[in-house]
């Protein structure tokens, strides 16, 4: 099976920075397009960033310019640097990928999620 593993969440104070990381484990042959989204307390789960296989990128228009999004093929993670932190940006971030497995298959994943509360 596969699993994606997000780490690099915490507490951060306004104007400050994080990076997360998402690592794909498993019996993986190619990874196509990764993601991450996030999901504050009684709203709904949206896209913050995308990047292809090609590397090419999207985010949504609240975090263009301070957010990043990148990937190492090498170690099968994506990253989400993530600057000049605000309060509204507090929520739980999810990783999200295409993969195709080894035997073929191809499917969508989620990670368990990971918490980034921006406060003073």
């Amino acid at each position: 099976q596969v699993q994606l593993v997000e780490s690099g969440g915490g507490l951060v104070q306004p104007g400050g920075q994080l990076r997360l990381s998402c690592a794909a484990k498993g019996s993986i042959f190619s990874i196509y397009t990764m993601a991450w989204y996030r999901q504050a307390p009684g709203k709904q789960r949206d896209l913050v960033a995308q990047i292809t296989m090609s590397g090419a990128t999207n985010y949504a228009d609240s975090v263009k310019g301070r957010f990043t999004i990148s990937r190492d093929d090498t170690k099968n993670t994506a990253y989400l640097q993530m600057n000049s932190l605000k309060p509204e940006d507090t929520a739980v971030y999810y990783c999200n990928a295409d993969i195709m497995r080894l035997n073929n298959d191809y499917s969508n994943y989620w990670g368990q999620g990971t918490q980034v509360t921006v406060s003073s």
